[in-house]
């Protein structure tokens, strides 16, 4: 029951603020908080019971069906149009392995809280960290969302359930050493202006793979970006091909500047690219989508991931040989050289929002959370240097004050018995 400002109950789910008003709090059939507020404790009764009364008025449901055919339904009329190929793929993998081996054959009706939650525990015991477990939360609460909305079902059963988030994992950034070997042991290999361009502007993968000549302009030293490369298995497909797409996001659209490296890299795979051109065999014919792509496998082909996955291992093992096994080269994804340019760009005392701009991300919070440690060490070293401020300013006013004691002191013809360095210390 709640309590008025006295102590006195009025009324359950209905509480007295301390600026006075009312506030009756429920939960409606969507799983969504609503409150009700006021200054007159009547109405708000009346408002708040009328409010209950039709969150749980008896809804003619439509017929009851398996939650594998609403999946059906609820992708084919609410998401099919709305979301991009690759993650329409995504939602039936995390769907088809996930979910539907274990509340599939369900029906809507039958598929409570606790469901969803034993559903929940499997995929913990199983090893799933919390991005696994969370999608497939998001997922359903979409689903069932839709499923209320539309009447197959009263209320929505996977809400308010919390996942735990894993310990936070450190993000992989190559160390200034690591950088320097690197990319010293990768000169003349096939796939070095690759890496180079990677590092140099913080570019996923995908796009750098997706890049046309025309993208580049190097009169105004800027590279456009407006499409990315995948490689996946969509529907209608016989096995994973190469397809495009929108950047990630509407930010993932950007033009990034590019600086004197990353320029003589790019014209070095111009030549390249004329040099695999007219060498490509024959028997490798590239379908005329794909003619224009500057970065290319040796024999003209799409680059994917995997691909420069195992050209960063072949230059790891060759820097590994020479050295001891307590000195070698941790391995690292094709990812680590975009975590690389932003630690690199932070290092230099780039702002945090002009980073945000390079990358592409969607918020400026979620760069901030990637680079927290990165940006605790930046926060550090910006103290140091306005503590060296303060003192140089400290140590500049002194010698100001010195000087105009000296100044002082001749005119009063007394500098000769007075040591002033040791008058203005004291």
């Amino acid at each position: 029951m709640g309590k008025n400002l006295k102590g006195k109950e009025i009324g359950q789910g209905i509480i007295q603020k301390a600026n006075g008003r009312y506030e009756a709090r429920y939960t409606d059939r969507f799983g969504k908080r609503r409150s009700i507020s006021g200054h007159d404790l009547k109405d708000i009764k009346k408002r708040y019971n009328e409010a209950i009364y039709e969150n749980d008025k008896e809804v003619n449901l439509r017929e009851n069906i398996k939650l594998d055919d609403w999946y059906e339904k609820w992708m084919n009329v609410y998401k099919y149009d709305s979301i991009r190929n690759n993650t329409r793929q995504y939602y039936n993998l995390v769907y088809r392995k996930h979910i539907s081996p274990y509340l599939g054959n369900f029906y809507l009706k039958d598929i409570t809280n606790l469901k969803v939650r034993e559903l929940i525990k499997i995929l913990d015991k199983q090893g799933y960290q919390f991005e696994t477990k969370n999608k497939v939360k998001i997922l359903l609460v979409d689903m069932f969302n839709k499923a209320v909305f539309d009447e197959f079902l009263r209320r929505n059963p996977a809400k308010g359930i919390s996942i735990k988030r894993d310990k936070e994992k450190e993000t992989r950034v190559l160390s200034l050493e690591e950088q320097i070997d690197f990319f010293d042991c990768c000169k003349g290999t096939f796939y070095d202006n690759f890496f180079n361009v990677a590092v140099l502007t913080g570019m996923r993968i995908g796009e750098i793979a997706a890049l046309r000549k025309e993208d580049i302009d190097f009169d105004n030293k800027i590279i456009h970006v407006n499409r990315t490369l995948v490689y996946q298995k969509y529907e209608g497909d016989d096995k994973k091909v190469f397809h495009f797409e929108l950047p990630k996001t509407k930010t993932s659209l950007r033009a990034i500047p590019m600086n004197k490296q990353c320029e003589i890299y790019l014209k070095k795979q111009y030549m390249q690219k004329n040099i695999v051109k007219n060498k490509a065999p024959a028997e490798k014919k590239v379908e005329k989508q794909f003619e224009d792509l500057l970065f290319t496998t040796k024999y003209n082909t799409p680059i994917n991931s995997q691909i420069i996955c195992d050209a960063i291992k072949k230059v790891i093992n060759e820097i590994n040989l020479m050295r001891d096994i307590t000195e070698e080269i941790l391995p690292f994804s094709c990812h680590c050289f975009r975590h690389t340019f932003a630690t690199r760009c932070f290092e230099a005392g780039i702002q945090p929002k002009t980073v945000q701009d390079y990358l592409g991300h969607a918020t400026l919070q979620m760069t901030m959370d990637l680079y927290t440690s990165v940006m605790d060490d930046h926060k550090k070293s910006e103290m140091e240097r306005f503590n060296g401020m303060i003192e140089d300013i400290k140590e500049m006013g002194e010698e100001i004050a010195e000087q105009k004691y000296r100044d002082m002191l001749e005119k009063s013809n007394v500098a000769d018995v007075i040591d002033i360095g040791d008058w203005v210390a004291v």
